[in-house]
């Protein structure tokens, strides 16, 4: 896949069999895996720079795990069981947002704004979710959402 110039553009590029499961209706599952998608084009200038060549993997394993975390809690039986995992997508969403800020060196100011922006709009839909799971309240900072209209800074 090319690298998108916005959320749309992507979306309309997912293949039909990813959409039509029913996890495609959760946003943090749709905005995981695009996230995932950005990491793995993004990694590929972190691998152009020596001392950012380490950050590549872990940011494409951190990125690529929030959206396989939101799959394999959606296919859990129990609100309990589903936080759990809710709660190790959230992890990861932290974890890429923290090696966003790592590579921004080499990614640049746009690219990294834009990164840490969705990442954070993820960690809060996440914390939700794993707060409606567990059946308790979460108090949210005020964070930036993600705006989808926006172009993806390359």
């Amino acid at each position: 896949m090319e690298r998108p110039k916005s959320y749309e553009e992507w979306e309309r590029a997912v293949p039909a069999e990813i959409r039509r499961d029913a996890v495609w209706q959760i946003e943090a599952y749709r905005l995981g895996l695009f996230a995932a998608d950005l990491a793995w084009h993004d990694a590929e200038r972190l691998l152009s720079e020596r001392r950012a060549r380490s950050l590549a993997d872990q940011l494409v394993r951190a990125a690529g795990s929030v959206s396989a975390n939101v799959e394999e809690g959606f296919s859990r039986r129990t609100g309990k069981e589903r936080a759990q995992f809710y709660g190790y997508a959230l992890g990861s969403a932290r974890e890429a947002r923290g090696w966003y800020y790592k590579g921004r060196h080499v990614l640049g100011a746009a690219v990294t704004a834009h990164r840490l922006d969705l990442l954070t709009q993820l960690v809060r839909l996440l914390l939700t979710m794993s707060a409606d799971q567990r059946r308790t309240n979460v108090v949210l900072e005020e964070a930036p959402s993600y705006r989808s209209s926006e172009s993806v800074p390359y």
